[in-house]
């Protein structure tokens, strides 16, 4: 049986802890997967310092998720979201903000499970954004 633990944090919040808890017990019931999940959001230079610190690149992104096993069973997973990306974002498409960040939880949960994607114009085709955009629909 699926189940998460889920806590939300930030110095600002942009979506009620509610709607992100459902989004993350979403996906791991639909994957029947157990997780301890920890979701922050971070401004701007949070996320640069993070993803320079992380992956090398010295500016903000969307979404990094790390995971790992837990000695308990599951997995322990971090997932961080820029407030100021997913805005960028929801804006270039015609999306709420609402919208993309439910997008980018979602898509942080199942990096959290190992779900990866190809980066660039195969992105959207691949399995995970079909997979993302499915629990998307659920939650909106």
């Amino acid at each position: 049986m699926a189940a998460a633990e889920v806590t939300v944090h930030g110095r600002v919040v942009p979506l009620p802890a509610a709607a992100v808890r459902k989004a993350v017990r979403t996906v791991l019931t639909g994957e029947r997967r157990h997780a301890t999940v920890s979701v922050t959001f971070l401004g701007r230079e949070a996320m640069c310092q993070m993803n320079l610190r992380h992956k090398g690149f010295d500016f903000p992104t969307d979404v990094i998720s790390f995971a790992l096993p837990d000695p308990r069973g599951g997995l322990l997973g971090d997932l961080y979201i820029c407030r100021w990306q997913a805005d960028r974002e929801a804006r270039r498409r015609g999306l709420t903000l609402r919208e993309e960040l439910l997008r980018l939880v979602v898509h942080g949960t199942l990096h959290i499970l190992g779900w990866d994607h190809e980066d660039g114009a195969g992105r959207e085709a691949s399995a995970m954004w079909v997979k993302q955009e499915r629990y998307l629909r659920e939650l909106m």
